[in-house]
């Protein structure tokens, strides 16, 4: 069995505190954490009852294990100053758990010779006991040098998760794909049930929850051929009476859904199930309603032949992405 690590957690906020919560059910010990809120405190004294609240450099100088969970602008300025106040060791593990950060931001500490870990849940979080469950199979985003492989990966597993190795140059795209497809869906549903409220829905989550589980599950695991709809069927139509209610009922929707209906587009486009010269008509209607768009194909911009173009009408029918 191997021995508890002793872990010390500056930015007691929704993420350090289940993760810390997490690590003490597993064992370890959790020897002080820092956060100066009063909702931080909160969770401190929800979710690790009996440890101490301390000062970040106090936090640091009485662990093994260092886990940093502040905001991603604040890191850098973080790492640096515990670092110069001689608070972070040689030897010692400094574990950050931003999504687009790698270990480039913690080259303070590891000029000290402490040892550098990035570990990023890919999760949502609501800084409450519910995460906890959450935290089973949950995929980590992690980046370390070979020396912190093995303690990397056990890190994960005792919080109950598995590794996904990021290299160090990737990490910003990688927190990218998380944002846009967890925070942009946040706000993508939010505008729908704000039209389903106008369209007169009485509780507007319940109708669209059956419809958006089957979605998403449907575009998990077919991706493109999951869409479904006007777009990929061609309804121009459709399409020209939906932005006109949504200009005169619910006009603060109105962008995504053009951006949004112009990205669908030439995803139905590029599996073939749209012709490229209907895209075109669907696309100049879209630019109608989208002062700053510019009058072109679902993808490449301006028009030129539909038939001819080696973008829209290329031997192969496909639109590059």
């Amino acid at each position: 069995m191997k021995p508890p690590l002793r872990v010390g957690v500056v930015g007691a906020g929704r993420v350090g505190a289940v993760l810390s919560a997490a690590l003490r059910s597993a064992g370890h010990t959790i020897t002080s954490a820092a956060g100066e809120s009063d909702a931080s405190r909160g969770r401190v004294e929800a979710l690790l009852p009996r440890v101490p609240v301390a000062k970040p450099t106090e936090v640091a100088r009485n662990c093994d294990v260092l886990l940093l969970t502040v905001p991603d602008d604040m890191l850098s300025n973080v790492v640096e100053m515990l670092s110069a106040s001689g608070a972070i060791r040689a030897g010692q593990y400094v574990v950050h758990t931003s999504g687009r950060h790698g270990l480039e931001v913690l080259a303070p500490a590891a000029a000290i010779d402490a040892r550098p870990v990035a570990m990023h849940p890919a999760m949502t979080f609501t800084g409450t006991a519910v995460d906890l469950d959450r935290l089973s199979g949950c995929v980590f985003g992690v980046t370390a040098n070979d020396a912190e492989r093995a303690f990397t990966e056990s890190l994960v597993a005792d919080l109950g998760g598995r590794s996904m190795w990021v290299p160090e140059e990737k990490r910003t795209l990688y927190h990218a794909g998380l944002a846009h497809g967890a925070n942009h869906l946040v706000t993508l549903v939010t505008e729908a049930m704000e039209m389903l409220s106008a369209a007169g829905a009485d509780n507007p989550a319940d109708t669209l929850r059956p419809l958006l589980e089957a979605a998403l599950d449907n575009a998990l695991h077919d991706g493109d051929s999951a869409l479904t709809g006007p777009i990929v069927r061609g309804d121009i139509n459709t399409v020209r009476a939906h932005l006109a209610d949504i200009t005169a009922t619910a006009p603060q929707t109105l962008a995504s859904y053009v951006a949004l209906a112009r990205a669908t587009l030439s995803r139905a486009v590029g599996d073939g199930r749209l012709l490229p010269i209907r895209a075109h008509k669907i696309a100049l209607l879209l630019a109608e309603f989208d002062v700053a768009a510019p009058v072109g194909d679902p993808v490449s911009g301006p028009v030129s032949d539909p038939v001819n173009d080696p973008v829209n009408g290329g031997a192969d029918g496909t639109i590059p992405r």
